[in-house]
C-alpha cells in the first residue's frame, strides 16, 4: 500500500518534506556551515571604503616626469646592460611615431582642461586631490574631488556596448587576492588623455588596468595603461593614498569654463 499525503501529489509532498528538512537543518548543524560560508565570502572582499588623501602629503605632485620617473642607485645595471645614473627614468612611456608627432604639434592652449574637460586615467588617480571609495555589492564608486568626477566600477558581470564610450570610459571589476581589480575601456579620443604635462594623447583603444589594495592604513594602487595607437608597450606606476582627516567631506571642484579660459591669455602661444 502506497502512502501519500492526502490531497497532495507526490511532488507537492516532496516539497513539504524538503521545506521541513530545511527548517530542521537551519536549527541544527547546517547553520554554522552557512555562517562560515558567509564569513568566508565577506573576508574575500577587502575594505577599501572611505575618504582617502591623495594630496602632496601622500605622494609627489604629478609633473612632466611624475609619476613616470623612478630613480635608482647610481651604477645599477639596467635590463639593457648599461649602468644607471640617479636620474634614470625607468618607466616613462615608450611612444610611437604617431604620439611623437602629436607632441611636436601640441600647444598648451589647446588643452581641454581650459574648457573644464576632466582629466582621465592614468592621470586622474595621481592628481593631488582627495578621493572617496564606496563599495556596494554590485559596484564600486570612485568619487574624485578633481573635476567632480564619479567613476562606476561594475562588479555584476556586465560588459560595455558600443553606446558606452565616454570621457571616463566603462569600468568593470572583480575582487581577487584581497584586492580590487579594475579594467576600463571604451574611452573617447583625448588630446591630453595620457597626462596633463607631456602632450601625449590617448585613443579609443586605451585600456587602463588598476589594482587597489590595503597596506595597513594606506590605500595603494598600481595603474597600468595600454594604447597601441600611441604607445609601443604598456606602462605603469604605483602610488598610495593616506586616510583623510576624520569626518572629511569631498569639496566641490566647480570648474568655471569662463574663468578657466582666462588663464590661456597668459600662456605664450607656440604658433603665431
Amino acid at each position: 500500500m502506497r502512502s501519500t499525503i492526502r490531497g497532495s501529489s507526490p511532488k507537492r509532498g516532496f516539497g513539504i518534506v524538503a521545506c521541513v528538512a530545511l527548517v530542521m537543518a537551519m536549527n541544527g548543524d547546517a547553520l554554522p556551515v552557512l555562517k562560515a560560508q558567509s564569513a568566508s565570502t565577506a573576508a574575500a572582499v577587502p575594505d577599501l571604503s572611505g575618504v582617502w588623501d591623495g594630496t602632496r602629503r601622500s605622494h609627489p605632485i604629478n609633473g612632466p616626469t611624475v609619476p613616470w620617473a623612478r630613480t635608482v642607485p647610481e651604477g645599477t645595471i639596467l635590463p639593457d646592460g648599461t649602468a644607471a645614473d640617479r636620474n634614470y627614468v625607468s618607466n616613462f612611456p615608450v611612444l610611437n611615431e604617431r604620439a611623437l608627432a602629436f607632441q611636436k604639434i601640441f600647444d598648451e592652449p589647446l588643452s581641454p582642461k581650459y574648457d573644464c574637460q576632466p582629466s582621465t586615467p592614468p592621470a586622474l588617480e595621481f592628481d593631488p586631490f582627495n578621493m572617496e571609495v564606496v563599495q556596494w555589492p554590485d559596484r564600486v564608486l570612485l568619487r574624485y574631488e578633481k573635476d567632480d568626477q564619479l567613476r562606476t566600477v561594475w562588479l555584476d558581470g556586465r560588459q560595455p556596448t558600443s553606446r558606452d564610450y565616454g570621457v571616463q570610459g566603462f569600468s568593470v571589476g572583480r575582487y581577487e587576492s584581497n584586492a580590487l581589480l579594475v579594467e576600463t575601456t571604451h574611452y573617447v579620443f583625448d588630446i591630453t588623455g595620457f597626462d596633463d604635462y607631456n602632450g601625449i594623447p590617448s585613443s579609443q583603444q586605451k585600456k587602463v588596468t588598476e589594482r587597489y589594495w590595503r597596506d595597513g592604513d594606506q590605500l595603494k594602487a598600481t595603474v597600468t595603461v595600454e594604447d597601441p595607437m600611441f604607445l609601443r608597450k604598456p606602462t605603469s606606476y604605483t602610488m598610495r593614498w593616506l586616510p583623510a582627516p576624520k569626518g572629511y567631506k569631498l569639496k566641490a571642484f566647480d570648474c568655471d569654463p569662463e574663468a578657466a579660459r582666462l588663464s590661456v591669455q597668459f600662456i605664450p602661444p607656440r604658433y603665431k
